[in-house]
């Protein structure tokens, strides 16, 4: 059997560490090498890890990349290796891949589709590449491309395959939302069956700022069928045998190749680029390698939600966490994904009774911090809260008590986490949910100080599945039961529950993702079966919050469409 054993190097990298990306780039390369691998990949971006934004627009930041790239030749003997960095030349900036062969730098391959929506600004930062190269090592003939080229039909996929490669190697750094791994494969499957070429898909993995990549690195037959998967969320070497003979048999039986090299006068538009090294390629017919199962909905937001929360605090210097506990579900399902991320004995609850605080939270909080084995603070902003009442009584007076009153406890809790964070340097990791950020209701300066949202893109009834997902793996209740069933409330008044001031959350989510994640217009939200007059309310409330939201810690992107990098609207702004 022919066979390629290639190695997809599914690492974690940091932004601008570029000592730190090529450091782990040369491990990966020898065990690579100890696997018996011919060729092995790394990520798009590798060397800068991604995304590095503005950190582009530095001539000096290019041209360290480049540098740094080029000092990984001598570890690749004995190997092809395919290792994404930011290029310089021709004064401007490339998303590029280098192509080392045996200790030589070989060639480069520029990104030629640069996506420019969503949380991509690509275009801001490089140019683009227009040339498709096909690479020959001995009888193994591959392309390379870089993670966008692949998601359109057409160049370069087309060109590389119908010039004979048999392999393409495309190397990705694709952010994570809900369901992304399933969709990237049926895109992949596509693209596989039409070209009749195998297709090694290989992602990063791990957090970056508001951003976290899931792996989840791919191995497709040349008729769209999985022969290797990595694992989601977690670094790995993936080595499998690429069953080169599969390719040329399904070509034998594909007239379409024919007929498409035929209407383009045999010119594919492709280039070879000979590598002047030989590969062993004769394998025992076992083709393929290890296909991890992908992860069901909650175990997945969960994965995500840990690895972020980990990678932001690891790359940015953070040891410790602070996490207010009111005895609700969303602090309660923040504070476990804390311990998960760093463990419990990093993590410090904070209980912060006001007169209005019921007996039942204060003790769920408790019993919560008893379950995780975290440590656990009370302190009681009653002192504060009445010296503020008084202090201002005399502005107040005349006045019924209202949200400014509410509003005004939230925001001497946020005071006391925010001086904890100062005096024991633990980032403070707000509680919020997304729900509550669409429609504003969230306390500025209040329950949204902090460093870092874990929540921020996650739906309400998306939390309390979550919560019952976790009990149910630890085969306890992690989490509280009466944290979970008991209406939410944010204990500002005598009486309060969510639905004073919110519809259902059953109702108001569904709304919100037609709106905010689909901009489908009001008239359409109704159509889908939601009272004219909710919808309406709802759509002003995510309206008229957008300031706030823009004053919000960055969080983790769960969803398709998140607040931030990819919802932007203006602040000032009449249409409705």
């Amino acid at each position: 059997m022919k066979a390629l054993r290639l190695g997809l190097a599914q690492i974690n990298t940091t932004v601008g560490d570029l000592e730190g990306n090529t450091a782990k780039i040369r491990e990966q390369l020898a065990a690579a090498r100890a696997a018996g691998c011919d060729v092995v990949a790394f990520p798009e971006l590798a060397v800068t890890g991604y995304p590095p934004e503005d950190l582009v627009l530095r001539r000096s930041f290019c041209e360290a990349s480049r540098e740094a790239a080029a000092e990984l030749a001598e570890a690749t003997h004995g190997l092809v290796a395919v290792v994404g960095f930011v290029d310089w030349r021709d004064d401007d900036a490339y998303n590029a891949a280098a192509v080392f062969a045996d200790g030589r730098w070989v060639d480069t391959y520029d990104k030629q589709r640069l996506p420019n929506y969503g949380v991509f600004d690509e275009e801001r930062y490089f140019r683009a590449g227009r040339r498709t190269a096909v690479y020959r090592a001995g009888g193994v003939r591959f392309g390379v491309s870089i993670c966008e080229d692949i998601w359109y039909p057409g160049a370069p996929l087309d060109a590389m395959a119908l010039a004979g490669a048999e392999l393409c190697i495309n190397i990705n750094a694709s952010p994570y939302h809900r369901g992304k791994a399933r969709e990237r494969e049926r895109m992949l499957a596509t693209r596989a069956a039409d070209n009749s070429i195998a297709v090694a898909y290989l992602n990063a993995v791990g957090g970056q700022d508001e951003l976290v990549f899931d792996g989840a690195s791919v191995v497709m037959d040349a008729e769209g069928r999985v022969v290797a998967r990595a694992r989601q969320f977690a670094e790995e070497l993936l080595v499998v045998d690429v069953d080169l003979d599969e390719v040329a048999q399904r070509r034998l039986h594909d007239p379409r190749r024919r007929v498409e090299l035929r209407a383009r006068d045999w010119e594919t538009g492709a280039e070879f680029v000979d590598l002047r090294t030989a590969l062993e390629t004769s394998r025992e017919p076992a083709a393929g390698g290890p296909v991890a199962e992908l992860m069901g909905e909650e175990e997945e937001v969960w994965s995500a939600l840990v690895l972020a929360t980990r990678d932001y605090l690891r790359k940015t210097g953070f040891g410790e966490a602070i996490v207010g506990l009111s005895g609700g579900i969303d602090s309660a399902v923040v504070a476990a994904v804390a311990v998960d991320a760093i463990g419990a004995e990093r993590v410090i609850g904070v209980s912060m009774p006001s007169r209005y605080s019921s007996e039942h939270s204060k003790a769920d909080a408790r019993a919560l911090a008893e379950n995780l084995g975290i440590r656990f603070l009370t302190i009681p902003i009653e002192p504060a809260h009445a010296a503020m009442l008084e202090m201002l009584a005399d502005v107040f007076e005349g006045s019924d008590p209202g949200t400014a009153e509410e509003n005004l406890q939230a925001r001497q809790r946020g005071n006391v986490l925010m001086t904890l964070s100062n005096k024991t340097g633990a980032i403070v990791l707000t509680t919020g949910n997304k729900s509550e950020m669409a429609t504003g209701y969230a306390t500025l300066y209040g329950d949204m100080a902090g460093g870092y949202a874990v929540l921020k893109d996650v739906p309400k009834t998306l939390v309390y599945r979550l919560a019952r997902w976790r009990n149910a793996r630890a085969g306890k209740p992690w989490i509280p039961e009466r944290s979970i069933t008991k209406p939410p409330s944010a204990e500002l008044r005598p009486g309060q529950l969510d639905q004073d001031s919110l519809p259902p959350y059953e109702v108001l989510d569904p709304i919100l993702e037609a709106y905010v994640e689909d901009d489908r217009t009001v008239d359409e939200i109704v159509a889908m079966g939601f009272e004219r007059a909710t919808v309406e309310r709802v759509v002003r409330m995510v309206d008229r919050n957008e300031y706030k939201r823009r004053q919000a810690a960055p969080g983790v992107k769960i969803t398709p469409r998140a607040f931030g990098r990819d919802r932007r609207l203006p602040l000032a702004a009449k249409y409705r």
